[in-house]
């Protein structure tokens, strides 16, 4: 799982998550992963979200099998073709106590919590990801290449149009103004 290169990925809301997966997997979609994924992102002073970078530390656990940890950086979002972009560098680790004290030691700080639950799939090229948080809208994220990423959508069965180069904290006020609560993203 490791990486390096660019990101491109479509986002969108959702209704029903087991009609969606019901959907790619009769396109041809092999699951990958189901469990949690929990994420938490760094910075130092925000340094980094001055410059429109991530620090991710994101542990895996699976619904069976052992905890694994991915440790990534992103770049500058830009929007090509329609698509999010950014650069992105990931590395996998077995060891993420260790990456989360060598970050603290250099004196990063947590400064976002992202807590859910996922069922990934590779679809073709792409990869599909479906992710329930503690209180938002299920989501689900696409990456790959362009040709990829539009093949898998419309493996989904959901309009095109639902498809969005929008970052997280955009589905979060979309939640939060259609339904008049709060999100919560971490446990």
């Amino acid at each position: 799982m490791s990486n390096a290169g660019d990101e491109l990925e479509l986002k969108a809301r959702v209704d029903d998550p087991a009609a969606l997966e019901t959907a790619i997997v009769a396109a041809g979609a092999e699951q990958v992963f189901r469990g949690e994924m929990i994420d938490r992102r760094y910075d130092r002073n925000g340094k980094l979200e001055k410059r429109d970078e991530v620090l991710r530390l994101r542990v895996y656990r699976p619904d069976a099998g052992p905890e694994f940890g991915v440790l990534g950086w992103k770049g500058p979002a830009t929007v090509r073709k329609g698509y999010k972009h950014r650069e992105e560098h990931e590395s996998q680790l077995a060891q993420t106590k260790a990456a989360r004290q060598i970050l603290e030691n250099l004196g990063y700080e947590v400064v976002l919590r992202i807590d859910r639950k996922i069922a990934e799939y590779r679809l073709g090229a792409a990869t599909i990801r479906i992710e329930w948080y503690p209180a938002m809208d299920v989501l689900v994220e696409i990456e790959g290449e362009p040709q990829a990423i539009e093949n898998a959508v419309r493996a989904t069965g959901l309009s095109r149009d639902r498809f969005l180069p929008e970052p997280l904290p955009h589905f979060v006020a979309a939640y939060e103004q259609r339904t008049g609560r709060t999100a919560r993203l971490a446990q």
